[in-house]
């Protein structure tokens, strides 16, 4: 791992530097888990595309620049230090734009990718099931063949973003001898379709706090024509394998969201820390170094990547990391502010910025270890695949 970067990346990351404080807002967004600032957002989206800062990592054609891993992961650490808002495309920009420049056609990029970058149309997630949620091949909605695409009915739950999102993709069975023969993984079809066609009812769901962070998905006979298809009909699985290793790799948490926090609870710790509580000021350094550490774990990836590499189960270690990670660094910053760390509203004041937001931010990091699979599961992942254990029993 190199770190001693170029003269042309140190141009990009103060190019990205600029821009940044020059168009990120004064004052937060409103929720994007709300309607009002779903929109606010989307338009944040289009800013960001305006100038191709959108989706830096995507071939100019698409709205992107072109640029290699270690730009990009430049780019986030800019991005997370100026405060940049949540990104309300990133399920489609994260999830569904690596899926489509691998397993898509040119006819499926050239109309997806450009109004996705733009924040036109936002994308949902809609895989899980009730009772089909980390057993994901255990699905049940299904896909059938008519003329010119598919028929697809079922449930989906939990699906991010959904609420208030344009279009969703997701996996139906389309074979169902892959469940008779107990190869379930097998018949599987990749599918995308938009959540204001005929046959779709989108139920939002209430996280804790009672914003509607997902939603339920119910499907009666929605048409979804073959140009939608993703891959070949019935090798949905394998695809969508290529989509999780996205989502607990680096796409998903990016070191510069954990290195922009934890510098945020450092200031918090200057302006309301007791020094003589060492135990909890341990904790703040715990929390330095375990976004430190992330940053260069990240780092040693993308040196991989660069050489050609890929990091296969390995994505696995790197969801429980920072999934478990999230949760004690919020633990900690709620401790440091006691009672106020409860509040759902902050008042601003102070370097440390609003409080309230330590309180929904703790309330989203509950989810890490659930969502992109959960740990329980990414631990067999580990012991099997890369530790090369016997199988346990399930």
């Amino acid at each position: 791992m190199d770190l001693d970067f170029t003269a042309g990346e140190a141009e990009f990351r103060q190019r990205a530097r600029d821009w940044l404080a020059g168009h990120v807002p004064a004052a937060p967004l409103p929720s994007l888990e709300t309607r009002e600032g779903f929109a606010a957002h989307r338009a944040w989206e289009g800013e960001l595309a305006a100038d191709r800062w959108s989706v830096v990592s995507w071939p100019e054609e698409f709205g992107g620049q072109g640029v290699d891993i270690v730009r990009w992961l430049m780019f986030e650490e800019e991005y997370f230090a100026a405060g940049g808002p949540g990104r309300v495309s990133q399920n489609g920009i994260n999830l569904l734009a690596p899926t489509l420049f691998d397993f898509g056609t040119d006819e499926q990029r050239a109309r997806v990718l450009p109004p996705m970058a733009r924040g036109e149309v936002i994308w949902a997630q809609a895989w899980s099931e009730p009772e089909s949620g980390s057993d994901l091949a255990s699905l049940r909605s299904t896909a059938r063949r008519t003329d010119g695409g598919w028929l697809i009915s079922g449930q989906k739950t939990w699906s991010s973003r959904a609420a208030f999102a344009d279009r969703a993709f997701g996996l139906f069975r389309s074979d169902p001898r892959g469940n008779d023969e107990g190869k379930p993984h097998r018949g599987l079809t990749y599918l995308m379709f938009p959540l204001d066609a005929d046959g779709v009812t989108v139920r939002p769901i209430g996280r804790l706090d009672g914003k509607p962070a997902f939603a339920e998905l119910f499907l009666d006979d929605v048409f979804v024509p073959d140009e939608d298809v993703i891959g070949e009909p019935g090798q949905g699985w394998r695809i969508a394998m290529s989509t999780t290793g996205n989502e607990r790799g680096l796409t998903l948490r990016s070191p510069g969201r954990f290195v922009a926090t934890a510098d945020r609870l450092v200031r918090q710790w200057r302006e309301h820390g007791d020094p003589t509580d060492t135990a909890l000021r341990d904790r703040i350094a715990d929390a330095v170094i375990g976004a430190r550490a992330y940053q260069l774990f990240t780092w040693a990836n993308a040196s991989r990547f660069a050489a050609g590499e890929t990091i296969g189960a390995e994505s696995s270690l790197n969801k429980v990391f920072w999934s478990e990670y999230d949760i004690a660094l919020h633990e900690t910053a709620l401790d440091l502010l006691g009672p106020e760390g409860e509040l759902a509203e902050g008042d601003g004041e102070g370097d440390g910025g609003g409080r309230g937001e330590w309180a929904e931010g703790y309330v989203f990091s509950l989810a890490g270890p659930i969502y992109a699979g959960t740990n329980e599961i990414q631990r067999d992942i580990i012991a099997e695949r890369l530790l090369g254990l016997p199988k346990g029993r399930r």
